[in-house]
């Protein structure tokens, strides 16, 4: 859509889940459920201490994005790749009741969680920002319509409530729906359209380069653009994106198209405008902390590309 010279909105407010298993190599990432700490689970660092209370009275019940952040800060501060979840003073029998599917996941892979604690870790999750929309699902864009985590209809604000998603798709998917249908018979769709042209172009021989730059985009987003930025880790993402965007760019231009390109493509898209909009954001709200813009604006304003 923003390649289309379509509206985007509020790409900042990136959504980290506090709690997903520390488990390197699985891909995507296994969602430990804040339910678990709503059971009782406590958060604590590799030694065993507990920590929230440093940073919320509400302790591990505090927020996602304050739990998520202060999760962060413990690892950062102490050179760990994860923190604990302790649930082994929970009732065995009601615990699996009531996760069963997060019981087997841990006893695969090793862990007996009425005698060990489970690894986890904050993981990307959920974009309450992007394509700009109306109460009924239309862009800025004449006839096009999203809905979903693509779209940002101003329902989750900054910060997303768990489960908001699937009651935001299913509502405007279906105002979407009834209001394209009444267009429908009104548009007139582009017949023989040629297929795609190749010509000139070569098959790439080293998937290497897609696959590594892919891990870059990865590595810088995750590094420079996480859960606590500053405009000098924003600053130097920007930089090292658009160099990989021009590296990315020139091959796409000279190959054969493939989805693992298209993709590509999009990540840097999309990692640019989550920059772009990072750093014309002069607070912290929700979910982008920014250390040089502690504090919150007293008027929320739209950031909008």
């Amino acid at each position: 859509v923003y390649r289309a010279k379509g509206k985007v909105e509020n790409m900042e407010f990136y959504q980290f889940h506090p709690t997903a298993l520390y488990h390197p190599g699985e891909y995507p990432s296994y969602l430990i459920t804040e339910a678990i700490r709503g059971f009782g689970a406590i958060l604590r660092t590799k030694d065993g201490k507990e920590f929230m209370h440093l940073y919320d009275k509400r302790k591990s019940l505090a927020p996602r994005d304050i739990v998520a952040r202060a999760i962060d800060n413990e690892m950062k501060k102490r050179g760990e790749d994860y923190v604990l979840l302790d649930c082994r003073h929970l009732d065995k029998k009601k615990f699996i009741e009531h996760f069963p599917n997060i019981y087997e996941k841990c006893h695969s892979i090793g862990i007996d969680i009425m005698k060990d604690m489970i690894p986890v870790v904050p993981a990307a999750h959920y974009l309450c920002g992007g394509v700009r929309t109306d109460d009924r699902g239309r862009t800025s864009i004449k006839n096009l319509y999203a809905c979903g985590e693509c779209a940002s209809t101003g329902l989750h604000g900054a910060n997303r409530l768990a489960s908001n998603s699937l009651l935001e798709a299913m509502v405007f998917s279906h105002r979407a729906y009834l209001d394209a249908i009444k267009k429908l018979s009104t548009v007139t769709f582009k017949q023989g359209i040629p297929k795609w042209n190749a010509e000139g172009t070569y098959n790439p021989e080293e998937m290497v380069l897609i696959t590594f730059t892919r891990q870059e985009v990865q590595d810088i987003m995750s590094n420079y653009v996480g859960i606590v930025r500053s405009n000098l880790r924003l600053n130097r993402a920007f930089e090292r994106l658009e160099l990989i965007y021009r590296e990315t760019e020139e091959l796409y231009q000279r190959t054969v198209v493939s989805p693992e390109l298209c993709e590509l493509r999009n990540l840097i898209n999309v990692g640019y405008l989550i920059i772009r909009s990072s750093l014309m954001r002069h607070e912290s709200r929700g979910l982008n902390y920014n250390t040089d813009y502690p504090k919150k604006l007293k008027v929320a304003k739209n950031t909008v590309l």
